[in-house]
């Protein structure tokens, strides 16, 4: 019999904020990246479809970027709300932007297989999150990046003017 999954960081943001490309429940046309804690870190799991490909048999960089990016977000978010006390699933988590992201691409990333990307927080600082994720496909990482992750600004929290 197996365990339950650990609940999804992004089916817990809040509805307003449930909409990006990358991992937005509320995105009909996104990729839908789920991001659990897992032992220290964090994982989620995706499979490239044959559309994201940069050249055949590979997976395009922006993609990979859009991954880690987004996986970030969830792995600030989940440490914040373990950082509280609370557990993910707990309540809402709270929700991320981006304030810088790097990614170095170590080896071709083929198109095909199961990407696994792990999360680690390296750095906190207020509402400033630095996280380290690597994306593996087939058990060998082809790319690592490091994200700043803001606490969402308050200017953000409301409809943008006109």
């Amino acid at each position: 019999m197996s365990e339950t999954p650990a609940p999804a960081v992004q089916d817990h943001y809040p509805e307003d904020f449930a909409h990006c490309y990358g991992c937005g429940r509320l995105n009909e046309h996104g990729l839908h990246v789920q991001t659990r804690w897992e032992g220290d870190g964090t994982v989620a799991r995706f499979t490239p479809r044959p559309y994201h490909a940069a050249v055949p048999g590979y997976v395009y960089g922006g993609l990979l970027a859009s991954l880690v990016d987004c996986h970030a977000m969830a792995t600030a978010s989940a440490a914040t709300v373990r950082a509280s006390g609370r557990q993910v699933g707990e309540g809402e988590a709270p929700r991320f932007v981006t304030g810088s992201l790097r990614v170095d691409y170590l080896l071709p990333t083929p198109l095909g297989p199961e990407l696994e990307l792990r999360g680690r927080v390296r750095r906190t600082d207020g509402r400033r999150v630095t996280v380290e994720v690597t994306v593996a496909a087939g058990g060998q990482v082809t790319a690592q990046g490091e994200v700043l992750a803001v606490l969402i600004p308050q200017a953000m929290t409301a409809p943008p003017r006109p």
